[in-house]
C-alpha cells in the first residue's frame, strides 16, 4: 500500500502542468506542401495517367508524384514552404500554368495547399 501511495504521488507530481512551459511537440512525419488533383474540364473525370505536374519556386523545381493505387492526387514539396507555380501537362490537353500558390508553414510543418486543376482538351 505504501508503494502505491508513493507511486501515485510521483505520478501526480510528474503530470502536473507547468503553465509557463510553452514547449511545442511536433510530429515526425513529413507533410506535403502541395496536393494537386487534375480533372478533365469537360467531363470532370480525374486524370492521372500520362499527367505531369511540375512545381517551381524560383530556381527550385520538382515533379509531383502520383500513386494511382492510393490516390488521385499529385503530391510533393514535402516540408518546403514557398511560392509555387504549377505547370500541368497531358497529351491531348492544353498545358495549364497556375497563378502563384503560397505554401506556408507553422512551427512544426508546412501548411499544405490542395489545388484542383481543370485541364482543357485540345480541339
Amino acid at each position: 500500500m505504501k508503494k502505491l501511495i508513493v507511486l501515485m504521488a510521483f505520478l501526480l507530481l510528474s503530470c502536473s502542468g507547468d503553465d509557463d512551459n510553452d514547449e511545442v511537440i511536433c510530429t515526425e512525419e513529413a507533410r506535403a506542401g502541395l496536393m494537386v488533383t487534375v480533372k478533365d474540364a469537360v467531363s470532370g473525370a480525374n486524370l492521372t495517367q500520362g499527367v505531369t505536374v511540375t512545381a517551381a519556386d524560383g530556381n527550385y523545381t520538382e515533379e509531383l508524384v502520383n500513386m494511382p493505387e492510393f490516390s488521385v492526387e499529385f503530391i510533393g514539396a514535402y516540408e518546403r514552404a514557398g511560392n509555387y507555380i504549377l505547370t500541368v501537362t497531358k497529351e491531348g490537353y492544353t498545358t495549364y500554368t497556375s497563378p502563384v500558390i503560397e505554401v506556408g508553414e507553422d512551427i512544426c510543418h508546412v501548411i499544405g495547399e490542395s489545388v484542383i486543376v481543370q485541364l482543357q482538351p485540345e480541339d
